[in-house]
């Protein structure tokens, strides 16, 4: 257990040229989040007294966003302070650390990160602190078949597991140094009152004219400082996004392994390769989910919840034995959308925000349902709105009607009572209220009040006329 103080420090101050887009690197999306927003997630966990973030491209739209992965990262647990560096010129990776200093304190241990490497695990970099120790410089390392255009760790001795002496980036290597094949991640955690001297000595005379942060290490070889390796085998963990190609990639990864982990919990996936969670997905006993489904938000799956094929589901909770037909569209934003026990929802469904459904309630095929309570039972099979509504236990709520909620000003309620017949093609003028045990014949535009157990009828008056031809075209001569 890490008991010292920690600091973070993210680059996030790239400008991503191979992502060919005006949108900042770390701010693309990987599984719903931004790249950025991972690591922030990341630091929150590892309880740091804070992050500091530098940036530099986009610097105003990056800062703004963090803002928001901040607070979410908050509301999982662990409030995390955060500060920005702006790094303008950019002179490389040591350059960068350097804007942060001053937001370090010598009492810690700094953690260096990278915002474009979203899928490193928490217990990974737990392993690098308690290595680094508040004593030594610990590098995260990665055995590679192919190291091609990574820093490389060499070590004394002939020995793989000889103590770090230096790491040297692939255009300043020699032939000899090409051929090592543990590279550098980009992350490392150094004791922060040995940063701020080694820091200090930094030159930019190399390859590419840049201050490196890597060079830190041979200043902590001649200062009798020991240099540690915390190596791991799993790429993924130390990946970075240069391209929509990498990103996609990535992208595959964390579905693959979030599907692996909810099978292994018990749900049954139709195919693994063929989901997409894009947030927090949450699944009791024998939830059933079938190919094409993509989950947004948070979503809640009840004790055998069946989701069937190409469903959209986002800020959704689903009680147990409801079942979620193919192409159903969920998606409760800021209010949720609640669904209860042995509820059955489309096919073609549409639920939105403040949509709270009762057990064994029945929506079916291109119904919309928005801010609305159905009671127990209540059913609405077919071709209908309701929005802004009360609805009452067993209610049988027609074909092609539909609750008129909003008069172009102001949104208004309709109140539906208990065992209401809401016969097809029926317009319900909010604000309105149909008593319990009413029926409303079908057809019928209701903008009064109906009383309890009436049958209320409002629609014009049918006339039949005998013996009607219709209008015969005139032939053009």
């Amino acid at each position: 257990m890490v008991t010292f103080p920690l600091d973070v420090v993210i680059m996030a101050a790239g400008k991503g040229t191979r992502m060919k887009s005006r949108l900042p690197k770390v701010l693309h999306r990987l599984s719903g989040r931004a790249l950025l927003a991972h690591v922030i997630d990341c630091a929150a966990q590892l309880v740091a007294r804070r992050a500091v973030v530098i940036t530099g491209h986009g610097a105003d739209q990056v800062e703004a966003a963090c803002v928001g992965f901040s607070a979410a990262a908050g509301g999982a647990g662990h409030a995390l302070a955060l500060d920005f560096a702006r790094q303008e010129p950019q002179l490389g990776t040591g350059h960068a650390v350097q804007q942060a200093l001053p937001l370090l304190a010598d009492d810690g241990i700094t953690l260096i990160l990278s915002g474009d490497v979203p899928l490193t695990q928490v217990t990974t970099l737990q392993a690098l602190l308690t290595l680094c120790g508040g004593e030594q410089l610990a590098l995260l390392t990665l055995t590679m078949a192919d190291p091609t255009g990574y820093g490389r760790i060499v070590r004394m001795g002939e020995k793989a597991s000889g103590q770090v002496r230096a790491i040297v980036e692939h255009k300043d290597a020699s032939d000899a140094q090409r051929q090592i094949c543990e590279i550098y991640s980009g992350i490392m955690a150094v004791p922060t009152r040995l940063l701020r001297g080694w820091l200090a000595r930094l030159d930019n005379k190399n390859a590419q004219g840049e201050f490196y942060l890597t060079d830190i290490v041979k200043f902590a070889v001649t200062d009798g400082v020991a240099v540690v390796a915390h190596q791991i085998t799993d790429a993924a963990q130390v990946a970075g996004v240069n391209s929509p190609v990498q990103l996609a990639e990535l992208e595959r990864v964390y579905q693959q392994r979030l599907a692996t982990a909810l099978m292994e919990q018990g749900v049954r996936l139709a195919d693994p390769a063929r989901l997409d969670v894009r947030g927090s997905l949450e699944c009791g006993q024998d939830v059933e989910i079938d190919v094409n489904c993509v989950f947004e938000g948070r979503v809640s799956l009840g004790d055998g919840v069946r989701v069937q094929a190409n469903c959209v589901i986002a800020n959704a909770t689903i009680a147990a034995g409801a079942v979620i037909y193919p192409f159903t569209h969920i998606d409760g934003e800021a209010l949720g959308v609640q669904i209860g026990e042995s509820a059955l929802i489309g096919p073609f469904a549409r639920l939105r925000p403040g949509a709270k459904l009762g057990a064994e309630v029945h929506i079916g095929n291109f119904v919309e349902v928005k801010n609305s309570t159905l009671a127990r039972g209540a059913k609405a099979n077919h071709l209908a709105y309701l929005g802004d509504a009360t609805v009452g236990e067993r209610v049988n709520f027609g074909a092609g009607s539909i609750t008129a909620n909003y008069d172009s000003t102001n949104k208004h309620r309709t109140v539906i009572e208990a065992d209401v017949h809401i016969g097809s093609n029926c317009v319900l003028v909010a604000p309105v209220t149909i008593g319990a045990g009413g029926t409303v014949g079908g057809g019928s535009t209701i903008t009064k009040d109906a009383p309890a157990g009436a049958l209320s009828v409002a629609r014009g008056r049918q006339v039949s006329i005998a013996n009607w031809s219709r209008p015969a075209k005139k032939t053009q001569g």
